[in-house]
């Protein structure tokens, strides 16, 4: 009987961390939007977090790895440990047999991680420019949209879906640039467009691009 009682409270445990892990990367978030990065401090993140400062580190780690974990569940839109490949909008995209769809349906799921990932894109923009570590973790998103990239374009390819003369780099070159949230910050937050119009015009430009005629 007391195999089952160890297993309960290892599970209240591990809810309990990760109850104070959320708090802290949510904390972290909201001052890294509000005083930016650079000005907020550890002591600062546990205060708004209601913890202390040694639990900061134990629950998440430093400023970047803080930083990290809020880009990492902006992406998926939680703290479920499921990778974004897993989610089930990715398995619809490559379950989808028409070229067509399929980039519509990319271009959907493009704009809808936008929304959540572009104001802390910003942030991490800006800090890469006066911390190593930031930069390094800038240039691992970069490399991870690449590969979400490179893995659409394999499946719009395996489909027929790209035009004579686009190359899989092309293609890949093309969809790695429109998922940089930037561009969401760019047309949505600062010019006023609609993540609708945003879609759209994503949508239609890249059609137009990749696909084959007709």
């Amino acid at each position: 009987m007391s195999q089952p009682a160890r297993r309960y409270v290892s599970e209240v445990r591990d809810e309990q961390a990760r109850r104070t892990r959320r708090a802290v990367v949510t904390a972290a978030r909201e001052l890294f939007l509000t005083r930016g990065y650079a000005a907020t401090t550890i002591d600062a993140i546990a205060e708004a977090a209601h913890v202390s400062r040694r639990t900061v580190f134990n629950a998440a780690g430093g400023k970047v790895a803080l930083l990290k974990l809020a880009l990492d569940w902006a992406i998926v839109g939680d703290d479920e440990p499921v990778g974004l490949e897993d989610r089930p909008a990715v398995k619809a995209i490559q379950a989808e047999r028409d070229p067509r769809r399929a980039l519509s349906m990319w271009v959907n799921l493009v704009v809808d991680i936008a929304t959540r990932v572009a104001p802390i894109g910003e942030v991490l923009y800006v800090a890469a420019d006066g911390d190593p570590e930031a930069a390094e973790l800038l240039a691992k998103e970069a490399q991870g949209r690449m590969y979400g990239a490179r893995a659409f374009v394999g499946h719009l390819a395996s489909l027929g879906g790209l035009a004579p003369g686009v190359t899989e780099q092309q293609a890949a070159d093309l969809c790695w640039t429109v998922n940089d949230g930037h561009l969401y910050s760019l047309l949505v937050t600062q010019r006023g467009w609609t993540p609708a119009a945003l879609a759209q015009w994503l949508s239609d430009s890249l059609a137009a691009t990749l696909l084959p005629p007709g």
